[in-house]
């Protein structure tokens, strides 16, 4: 990676995370390129990181050996479109963009491009995200390595075979901070329903989650085994767990997430639907 000229178009939050986590990482700033249509925030990001920044995608693109397309997945294609065939054979593609098929960003981006689709998360932005790579079969060994570093540089990477398991990323760890927020705020609105100051209740539901997350994520325990550590036989929380579980907790989980990969898949096929 320190040979690389790494080409962000898109300058928006996962575009400053990812960055962020380059240069934390020892990548040096004249590395990094970024452009975006959005003159203000590539001031921002110029003032920030002391980078080479461009109106015109094409500019930065034929100087870089990496670009990371960071833009919303309705703008991809045009995005992609006006780089057609102007790259690199050899030129690594990396995608953060949700939904879209790397059969659809090769074929408006010219054929034989060697491109990895990732999904990432929010929990990114403080180096703590967890993302999904999946690789055409134009991407070397080399490539996978130099892909996987840049993502690693906000937090842990996993590989898949299957293109269509981003979707179910997508749905599980890409939307699930969400998930995990409206949980806080619910308990946070109880807390305080209940007597608490909302600023203490919110303050007990933050920390509660976050200690429990430090102790799944450290334990040999499953996360079944570790609820039934703290669930005493007549006590408080089974008294809770037994209210979630008659109200179809995992019912509700299950629907909801089916319905964040359906419609992962949805936006696949509207956007790749395109003339």
């Amino acid at each position: 990676m320190q040979n690389s000229l790494i080409g962000f178009i898109g300058a928006g939050n996962m575009a400053y995370a990812i960055i962020s986590g380059l240069i934390n990482n020892g990548i040096k700033h004249n590395q990094i390129k970024i452009s975006d249509t959005n003159k203000a925030l590539l001031s921002l990001r110029k003032t920030e990181f002391n980078l080479e920044v461009f109106t015109d995608n094409t500019k930065l693109a034929i100087q870089c050996n990496v670009i990371v397309l960071a833009v919303k997945p309705q703008v991809l294609s045009s995005v992609c479109k006006d780089l057609k065939n102007k790259l690199a054979i050899n030129t690594l593609i990396i995608s953060i963009a949700a939904g879209v098929r790397s059969r659809d960003i090769e074929r408006w981006l010219g054929d034989n491009q060697a491109i990895v689709r990732t999904m990432p998360n929010m929990p990114a932005l403080l180096n703590q995200g967890i993302t999904g790579l999946f690789a055409n079969k134009q991407v070397s060994d080399k490539q996978k390595s130099l892909a996987e570093n840049i993502l690693n540089s906000v937090g842990e990477c996993l590989w898949v075979n299957d293109e269509g398991l981003l979707d179910v990323i997508t749905a599980v760890s890409g939307s699930g901070p969400a998930y995990f927020f409206l949980m806080l705020e619910s308990m946070t609105k109880v807390g305080a329903a209940l007597g608490l100051d909302e600023a203490v209740a919110q303050k007990l539901s933050i920390q509660t989650a976050l200690g429990a997350s430090i102790v799944a994520s450290s334990s040999e325990d499953s996360p079944q085994q570790l609820r039934n550590k703290v669930t005493s036989k007549n006590g408080t929380t089974q008294a809770a767990i037994e209210s979630f579980q008659d109200q179809d907790f995992e019912v509700i989980i299950a629907h909801a997430m089916r319905a964040a990969f359906n419609r992962a898949n949805e936006i696949g096929m509207e956007l790749g639907n395109d003339k």
